[in-house]
């Protein structure tokens, strides 16, 4: 693999670079601490996955626009994984998962993930949004998360507990001012002809974190932070069946594969409408292979110091592109600003309410969930409708990969059973 082109030009549109790379280093800030929370890791982990992660898969990755980092799919699969096995798992999964996508890299396997039907990884991406929700309602009641692993029944036992307890309007009500300031963000800039970008996660985070600041609002925060990034190697052999093991590793790494390929795929699509004028379609393309390479190190070195697996991220990737990103400078330069933020506003991001993080996480989740776009969706042929619906239901009631392997398999006999009825 020849990083020598990829790094040889580098520079050239810096400035470009910048601003969009401070500017998704703002979206990934909540949504790092959210992640990390909703995990059940301490909220510095978050922002570990996403310094370390984001610059190394950006450097050695195979695109140009991919954002690393923690991700609500990954969470996914975490939460689940931590129930059973205990957040000092995560270390020795992460680095074997990191393992396995190299080892993805190496027999040249990407080309083959990338090829994954549209209509099985929108389904994925339903069940993904579905679960996120889910999995906010512990911080959005203030109460703690029900026993269990599956997201559907702890959420349901989750609900019921805090029913039944006296409800903690003023969490309930950060949550709800979160989603909803986030939502019409976008409507009330029009309506006040704000020229300059202000990512509407950001902006829900300040405005709703200083009124329960200067309000006294008494609900959970996020803690102390670390002011300094540790570096410390962290790995022990857990004690997990041997089996259980090598399945949770293959599980991460699986879906670390699949979203960053979908994410890289997504930032191909923009990156060739937004910068046709300036950039070639070779230069806009991703390469699977070098970018499933990227990825692996990137969860291993994140794993392995104190972070979380990562993926590509379609969100903050998407946010890079529209940004006006030009090369991976502008994802390293995301990295560098998250590390700027915990160096030096530890104190301040510690006051950040976990009800606002959460409202963050329900407006991530509506927006990829939105009935529009579940609509869009279902508007195609009788066999795609079912292969979306079958994917996402099995992502919500199993788990991530069934729900591929699930979709994959209809899919596969649609596809068989129209050609030998023409």
């Amino acid at each position: 693999m020849s990083y020598i082109s990829d790094w040889r030009n580098l520079f050239t549109n810096w400035k470009r670079d910048l601003i969009a790379g401070v500017t998704v280093g703002i979206v990934a800030l909540p949504l790092a601490l959210g992640f990390a929370i909703t995990t059940g890791a301490p909220a510095s982990a978050g922002l570990t996955t996403a310094i370390i992660a984001g610059f190394i898969a950006a450097l050695f990755g195979g695109s140009n626009f991919q954002v690393s980092g923690p991700t609500g799919a990954m969470t996914v699969v975490l939460v689940p994984i931590v129930a059973r096995y205990g957040i000092g798992a995560l270390p020795a999964l992460g680095i074997t998962a990191g393992l396995i996508i190299i080892a993805l890299s190496v027999f040249r396997l990407g080309r083959y993930i990338d090829r994954v039907p549209l209509a099985v990884m929108e389904g994925f991406t339903l069940g993904i949004a579905l679960i996120i929700a889910l999995q906010q309602i512990p911080l959005v009641f203030d109460v703690p998360k029900a026993d269990g692993s599956h997201t559907v029944s702890v959420a349901i036992a989750t609900l019921q507990r805090a029913l039944n307890e006296p409800i903690h309007w003023s969490s309930l009500a950060l949550a709800a001012a979160t989603v909803t300031l986030k939502r019409s963000w976008p409507r009330m800039k029009q309506a006040l002809k704000i020229k300059f970008h202000i990512p509407a996660s950001a902006l829900a985070v300040v405005v709703i974190s200083l009124f329960a600041h200067f309000a006294n609002v008494d609900v959970q925060r996020i803690g102390d932070l670390p002011r300094s990034l540790s570096l410390d190697f962290h790995f022990s052999i857990p004690d997990i069946p041997l089996v259980q093991f090598l399945y949770a590793a293959a599980v991460i790494a699986a879906l670390g594969a699949i979203e960053s390929l979908l994410s890289a795929r997504v930032a191909d699509s923009l990156a060739h409408k937004q910068a046709h004028m300036y950039m070639s379609q070779e230069e806009t393309r991703h390469q699977p292979n070098k970018e499933l390479f990227g990825q692996g190190l990137a969860t291993i070195a994140s794993a392995g110091l104190g972070g979380l697996p990562a993926t590509g991220a379609i969100a903050r990737t998407s946010v890079n592109v529209h940004a006006g990103a030009r090369s991976r400078l502008a994802a390293m330069i995301h990295a560098i600003f998250l590390l700027l933020i915990v160096l030096f506003f530890a104190p301040v991001i510690s006051q950040i309410p976990t009800a606002v993080l959460a409202g963050v996480l329900l407006g991530t989740s509506l927006r990829i969930a939105n009935i529009r776009s579940v609509k869009e969706a279902l508007q195609t042929t009788r066999s795609q409708r079912l292969v979306y619906v079958a994917t996402a239901l099995a992502v919500l009631f199993i788990d991530l990969i069934w729900g591929v392997v699930i979709g994959l398999v209809i899919d596969y006999i649609t596809k068989r059973t129209s050609q030998q009825t023409r």
